[in-house]
């Protein structure tokens, strides 16, 4: 029975039902209902009515996958990559980019509104690219046995994992990366059938080689090369080392040591094995050095639209001293910082921290301090032990969680001027302006970008002043 009191409707697993897709679930799969049911499509878009194979079934919902298109939607289109749709990572490849624009456009809204309560604030329009594919700076590639191999040294099987598992599919090349890093790949894949370097078995945590990293800095050209090992040392690095030689742009081979038994990607260790362990980029005229264990925006075109739009919300006049909480390698920070008299930037990794230090002396900038830790408890404590320091302005780029309460009620005592809240997910973000909200800051502006386009992702910049409580 469902709550209402009526009888639903009980699927079993591999049954066929006609569904009418209705809206997108954050992971992607298309959202149906049938007498009272949720359904839960994968490779199925807003508008189209499909025919689906139940997967799974459960006492309120159904996972499913389309057996065939009954009636297509106006912004179905057919996606060009090959392992669309076996591929976990772009999920709104069968949905034209103009759709794709409106459904996250509407994403934001529907958070702000629902979740957030804030039924008058105007959202903006979503600030799409020109050309959404061979965008993306960096690339992770699950390695792991080839299919049918009952021994890790049989052949390795290198691609992206399969939407809510852990299966690889395989493929050649990404459309969302760089143009030459297929070059990449193929020689990771001849250097381990030359060496005998084994792929990592996540069922037994036997074998060697877990992942394929490689990122660019599309500035300048560089690109390193690090692979996620099981140990601590690769057979006969030399031969990858070559093969790579011949990939324009490859400056630097390294290691990152991750032994442990997890579906985490990266270890706490990195070892350089030839030329550079990070590449340099730019966004505007700040110079950036990234390892391969920093967080640093993808889509480089669209990060340089994200942070002018966050300067511009900080409403900087040079006065000011800010805060960037979650501040990664100082991309925020020093981006804002000739524009503010001091910034303070507070970041868990401690590689990001030594990056933004870095940084900070390569582009002569002086006005710039960083602290190493959680920002909810960092930002605290360093408030606690000088209460003078002050806030005029604070930036937050959390992760998808969104930001610790605790975080929240230290922001909110400090009594900034201004807020700029960057966020990656509409719902956390909708959740924490709330909080604001009733703390005494109101919404001045909302802006999406897409930072991520082909996927459900979707960037959005807030910016909050002191004012009335909405």
């Amino acid at each position: 029975m469902n709550p209402a009191g009526k009888d639903i409707r009980v699927f079993t697993k591999n049954q066929i039902v006609p569904v009418t897709i209705e809206d997108i679930s954050d992971t992607g799969e298309g959202i149906g209902h049938v007498d009272g049911f949720t359904l839960f499509v994968s490779r199925a878009i807003p508008g189209d009515t499909v025919r689906a194979r139940i997967l799974k079934a459960k006492k309120t919902y159904a996972i499913a996958k389309t057996e065939e298109i009954l009636s297509a939607a106006p912004g179905r289109v057919v996606p060009e990559c090959p392992v669309a749709g076996a591929c976990g990572g772009c999920q709104l490849s069968y949905m034209s980019y103009e759709a794709q624009l409106a459904w996250k456009q509407k994403r934001v809204e529907d958070c702000i509104s629902r979740i957030g309560g804030f039924a008058d604030v105007e959202v903006l329009p979503i600030i799409g690219m020109d050309e959404p594919r061979a965008y993306r700076n960096k690339g992770q590639f699950p390695v792991g046995p080839a299919s049918g191999a009952k021994t890790p040294a049989a052949g390795a099987s290198i691609g992206f994992y399969a939407g809510h598992s852990h299966r690889i599919v395989p493929t050649d090349s990404c459309p969302m990366l760089w143009p030459g890093h297929e070059e990449i790949l193929a020689a990771v894949r001849g250097y381990l059938a030359e060496s005998g370097a084994t792929p990592y078995d996540e069922e037994t945590g036997r074998g060697l080689v877990r992942h394929v990293l490689m990122r660019k800095g599309f500035a300048t050209g560089e690109i390193v090369v690090c692979l996620v090992v099981n140990g601590t040392k690769l057979p006969k690095p030399e031969l990858l080392w070559e093969r790579l030689q011949n990939v324009s742009g490859v400056v630097g081979l390294c290691l990152n040591v991750n032994c442990e038994k997890t579906n985490v990607i990266l270890g706490d260790r990195l070892i350089p094995l030839f030329g550079k362990a990070s590449v340099t980029d730019r966004i505007g005229d700040v110079t950036f050095e990234i390892s391969p264990m920093s967080f640093y925006q993808v889509n480089p075109v669209q990060t340089k639209i994200l942070y002018d739009t966050a300067l511009d919300c900080a409403g900087l006049t040079g006065s000011e001293t800010v805060w960037d909480l979650y501040c990664g390698i100082g991309t925020i920070s020093l981006f804002l910082v000739r524009s503010a008299k001091q910034v303070y930037g507070i970041e868990i990794v401690p590689e990001a921290i030594q990056n933004a230090k870095i940084n900070a002396i390569a582009n002569g900038i002086t006005n710039a301090e960083f602290y190493v830790g959680a920002a909810e408890d960092v930002f605290p404590r360093l408030v606690r032990e000088n209460p003078a320091i002050g806030a005029d302005v604070i930036v937050v780029d959390p992760p998808r969680k969104g930001c610790d309460t605790v975080l929240i009620d230290t922001m909110l005592s400090m009594a900034p001027k201004r807020i700029v809240y960057v966020s990656c997910d509409p719902a956390t973000l909708a959740r924490d302006l709330k909080i604001l909200a009733a703390g005494g800051y109101r919404i001045e502006r909302v802006q999406p970008v897409d930072q991520f386009p082909q996927s459900v992702h979707v960037e959005t910049v807030v910016s909050m002043s002191r004012g009335e409580k909405q």
